[in-house]
């Protein structure tokens, strides 16, 4: 039988801990899977295609997320290929960037639930009452959650009033963690993109922490008389686009589907649509993505995108279909396969990050953070 009468402090005892694919060379088991099945054999194929990414040095790699994956123990998998210049720009949901990378990058947590998802020990409403938040068969302390929301207020509310893109609010996220030495322990990918100049997008900011920042912000700038801050979610798209101008030759690494999925397979047709105006091709003249690699387990029966086949994008004029391949599977298993295998093939070692970072120039409204000033919301 469960425990009964189950505390908050021991529901929330066991942190998720985040897999090290330096640990382990994960080379011979997609060497094994090339002459298996299914998805295995998908793996492999995909395994293969991003080491070609990663041995081309002129093309930049765009690396998508989307579900929970952070939570799920992936942040140092991605750290590490980010550190290693295997990703060039990053598109993700707003929930891994700023509920849960930039929330453990203030010292919080995730948790193992007891039990299964399917069988739990303590009941939903029980973990509402006591501000538990689940993810499947993680748990967050709400308490937490809210200090990273005053994190994002206090970080928005020191943005001279206007419209940004959601890459220059995470840049400044980044700066927050990376300049005071409180957080120096914490790894995170909002601070170490800041601090690789790689740059993150993310198209749908509102949902997530950083929305209820937003709300906070603007909620007391109409109170006070103040100016507000607001998403330009147009400049994201132009910023995004500005990469593809920049870098003929792109690869997708695509963890799940969703707007971060679309969002950029769709710099394709943007870029066109800039070049047609300056009287080129309307099809052609820039190129698709060269490589491509979707992970995910949605269904493509629906309609979709998320389970929409990197074929049916070529439809689309978005993805070449020379080097693209599907693998069907869930991605906390299969990634850090592909991370590892990647990591430790070190087609790397030639390849110097694009920084498309350094294409922006800093606005004069974005704040700066220094050492010593006090931060909301951190342990």
């Amino acid at each position: 039988m469960p425990k009964q009468n189950w505390t908050k402090k021991e529901l929330l005892s066991r942190p998720v801990k985040h897999i090290d694919i330096t640990a382990f060379d994960a080379r011979p088991v997609i060497d094994s899977y090339r002459d298996m099945a299914y998805s295995s054999r998908t793996l492999a194929q995909a395994a293969d295609i991003y080491s070609m990414m990663l041995k081309d040095k002129e093309c930049a790699v765009i690396l998508t997320l989307a579900g929970s994956l952070i939570s799920a123990g992936l942040k140092d998998a991605i750290i590490t290929l980010i550190e290693n210049n295997c990703i060039d720009a990053i598109v993700s949901t707003g929930a891994n960037i700023v509920d849960q990378d930039f929330f453990e990058g203030l010292g919080f947590k995730h948790y193992i639930a007891p039990g299964s998802p399917e069988a739990p020990p303590v009941d939903d409403m029980t973990l509402r009452n006591m501000m538990i938040d689940r993810i499947y068969d993680t748990y967050i302390n709400e308490d937490d959650l809210r200090a990273c929301d005053h994190a994002t207020y206090e970080i928005f509310n020191a943005f001279a009033p206007g419209a940004y893109s959601s890459r220059e609010f995470v840049e400044a996220m980044g700066a927050y963690l990376a300049s005071n030495p409180k957080f120096a322990k914490n790894a995170s990918i909002v601070k170490t993109c800041y601090q690789k100049r790689v740059p993150i997008f993310v198209p749908a900011f509102s949902d997530c922490s950083a929305g209820f920042g937003i709300v906070l912000q603007q909620t007391e700038a109409i109170e006070t008389g103040k100016g507000q801050v607001a998403i330009d979610s147009g400049k994201d798209f132009r910023e995004l686009t500005d990469i593809k101008l920049a870098c003929k030759d792109t690869g997708l690494l695509m963890l799940g589907g969703g707007v971060p999925k679309n969002f950029a397979q769709d710099i394709v047709v943007a870029a066109e649509l800039l070049n047609e105006r300056k009287g080129g091709k309307a099809r052609g003249d820039i190129g698709m993505h060269k490589y491509a690699i979707q992970m995910t387990v949605a269904d493509s029966r629906d309609g979709a995108l998320s389970g929409s086949t990197l074929r049916e994008a070529c439809s689309w004029g978005k993805v070449d279909v020379v080097h693209e391949q599907m693998v069907f599977g869930e991605l906390s298993a299969l990634f850090p396969l592909l991370a590892s295998d990647a990591y430790h093939r070190k087609a790397w070692k030639s390849r110097k990050g694009f920084k498309f970072a350094d294409l922006y120039e800093k606005g004069d409204g974005m704040p700066t953070f220094s050492a010593g000033k006090k931060k909301v919301g951190a342990r």
